[in-house]
């Protein structure tokens, strides 16, 4: 079964203000209605990694508002804690904190200390595809090639295999950005990136990992509709992430878990058929 893993944004710069949640009572609500939806995991932020924004803080007020945050979830929900960050010493103090998943959207590669922190507190770690230098060539050939270099940090330092979890990075790769916390794309446009990583998300399997997905509300979808503002996103994002499952995708990283897990249920309603 397709596990959906709810978005709270505890960063206000973060690119879709729908995903939010600086207050106790709205974390506490949000939280608790995913839960009651059927989420599996909440995937907390402090910080946004948007390419396109220039929204790096300093790594004391990401950890103060994870912090807050994650004390605010444990005492809402029992979900499983995910914390989204790409610096070790975050996420130390969030596993610290009870966090129990580390998703690293550099695929612990951009600090040299992340994937000792998830192994010293026996983290799942959710690894995406991320490069620190430009990137060309077949999307999903290369996007398969940065996956097993970040698998194969993670079991250098003694992380279990089955703890291991991957992620294409849909929305991170760009031909330009204003942060560390992207890949350089070269020789095909974002757009035609993320495209084929939808169309072929099958063939990461070949991994064996779980595969994580996170397109919900992202720019190609606004670039194929149209649609400048995240919030007028919703549909395209059910639609694009009805294929990622047909496609194999395990976890649907998501803003719209009530809408995503009546997706998830209906396509594995009529996959089940097939």
């Amino acid at each position: 079964m397709v596990r959906i893993m709810g978005i709270v944004n505890v960063s206000p710069e973060s690119f879709y203000k729908g995903s939010v949640k600086v207050r106790e009572e709205d974390i506490a609500k949000t939280v608790a209605s995913m839960e009651e939806y059927g989420a599996s995991i909440v995937d907390v932020g402090a910080m946004s990694t948007a390419p396109y924004l220039d929204t790096v803080v300093p790594v004391e007020e990401e950890i103060a508002r994870l912090k807050h945050a994650i004390r605010v979830i444990k005492d809402s929900c029992t979900l499983t804690i995910s914390v989204d960050t790409p610096r070790a010493k975050t996420a130390d103090a969030a596993l610290n904190a009870g966090a129990t998943i580390l998703n690293d959207v550099t695929g612990l590669k951009y600090d040299p200390d992340m994937a000792r922190t998830a192994k010293e507190h026996s983290a799942s770690v959710i690894v995406s595809a991320y490069s620190k230098h430009k990137v060309q060539g077949d999307a999903i050939a290369t996007t398969l090639e940065l996956l097993k270099e970040s698998i194969d940090v993670a079991v250098d330092v003694g992380i279990d295999e089955d703890k291991i979890i991957v992620d294409p990075a849909i929305g991170f790769f760009r031909e330009h950005g204003r942060h560390e916390f992207f890949t350089r794309l070269e020789g095909m446009t974002w757009l035609e990136r993320d495209l084929a990583v939808v169309r072929r998300l099958r063939e990461l399997k070949v991994l064996g990992k779980e595969v994580c997905v996170s397109p919900s509300r992202k720019s190609f979808i606004g670039r194929i509709l149209n649609f400048d503002e995240p919030e007028d996103r919703l549909y395209g994002s059910l639609a694009v992430e009805a294929v990622c499952i047909m496609n194999g995708a395990d976890i649907i990283r998501t803003h719209n878990v009530k809408e995503s897990i009546q997706v998830a249920r209906m396509v594995e309603a009529i996959m089940r058929q097939v």
